[in-house]
């Protein structure tokens, strides 16, 4: 395949937000990526989320006020109408395609029958200063590989999000579908696979299998503006940071050393997906288009590109009854959940994240 395919829309519908019927009053939660867990599995869907909130929502306030006063760093655990505060948790879903939203869900849970942390905080890491955010994963091998990012919790904000953090990095874990126990993956005693200045991989896993490869896709700001890189790694080593290797000129050639890696494409927050779609006859990256509302696609003949100029799928407008306490409309995490699409790829389903409805929000785009 050679050149990109002509990516356009000619229908789109919004199905709202998800999970808001659920039986553990979790009541808000970010990132949403899906994870298929194959035939041994009935083709379940494990989905993987961020900061998830569990109580009751403010009637009459921003989801992010307390007593009057933005959260702040800490641990929202038992402050104002949340109970608890998670910072990263788990559901599984049945196969089936996205045109009723996703439906029978059943969330992770521990022994108490409370939502389960699956990476949870260890040493000195504690909920008021640090957060394990979620990003994508893998099945394979009988093992289910999810990425993380670490971040630390800022006093002061620096910026115009309603939160102050800065990254530490980003790393992964392996766990067993059987008890859902993770472990993170060390390199020379550290957690952290990847530096804050580095490409954080992967927050998009692509298992190539006619190559036996799986791809990985990081992404990074350098100098204020937000770029996406690719590394390959053999499908049965994607827990061993040290046999990646990533794309170093559009050749392809690939580098094992991480400082060789050209981008890809840029202008994500930092959350993308990347699959094969059959009716288009190529690969597709579906994210949102910096902090503009936009969700938008991108086409290549292979994994690692060349990548097409972004298309607009879905434009979000956000319906605030109560005016967000800060000077940003804060709408990211744009992605595709491929496992969801019908008709051979034609009707594809994508979430986004708005920050004061706090849901996973499911669109159906139709492509030309």
């Amino acid at each position: 395949m050679t050149g990109t395919t002509a990516l356009g829309v000619s229908a789109a519908r919004d199905l709202g937000p998800m999970f808001v019927e659920n039986a553990h009053c979790m009541v808000g939660q970010d990132g949403a990526f899906s994870i298929p867990l194959g035939p041994e599995f009935d083709e379940q869907t494990l989905w993987f989320f961020g900061d998830t909130l569990v109580g009751t929502r403010p009637p009459d306030q921003s989801l992010w006020m307390i007593d009057g006063q933005l959260v702040g760093p800490w641990d929202m655990s038992g402050r104002g109408t949340f109970e608890r505060m998670i910072n990263n948790t788990g559901l599984l879903a049945p196969k089936q395609t996205g045109e009723r939203g996703v439906r029978d869900f059943r969330y992770l849970t521990d022994a108490r029958g409370q939502l389960k942390t699956l990476i949870p905080l260890e040493g000195d890491e504690h909920p008021d200063w640090h957060r394990i955010w979620c990003q994508h994963g893998i099945y394979t091998g009988g093992r289910v590989v999810l990425s993380f990012i670490k971040v630390k919790m800022l006093e002061t904000n620096p910026g115009p999000l309603p939160i102050g953090f800065e990254i530490v990095g980003s790393g992964l874990a392996v766990g067993s579908p059987k008890d859902w126990t993770f472990r993170r993956v060390t390199r020379e005693g550290d957690c952290i696979l990847w530096r804050a200045e580095q490409p954080h991989f992967a927050t998009a896993f692509l298992h190539h299998r006619s190559d036996g490869h799986v791809y990985v896709y990081g992404t990074v700001n350098q100098r204020g503006r937000q770029n996406c890189y690719v590394g390959c790694v053999e499908a049965e080593h994607v827990a061993r940071p040290e046999r990646y290797k990533y794309l170093a000129s559009p050749a392809p050639r690939w580098s094992q050393q991480i400082d060789d890696a050209i981008p890809i494409f840029s202008h994500m927050p930092s959350e993308l997906s990347v699959s094969y779609n059959p009716h288009l006859g190529c690969y597709l990256a579906v994210h949102s288009l910096d902090l503009s509302g936009k969700i938008v696609g991108r086409t290549a003949p292979a994994p690692w590109g060349p990548w097409s100029e972004p298309t607009t799928l879905w434009t979000v407008t956000p319906d605030h009854r109560i005016p967000p306490p800060y000077p940003l409309t804060l709408i990211y995490a744009g992605k595709e959940h491929p496992e969801l699409a019908a008709d051979n790829g034609r009707k594809i389903y994508l979430t986004y994240i708005e920050f004061e409805e706090y849901f996973p929000h499911l669109i159906e785009v139709e492509l030309a």
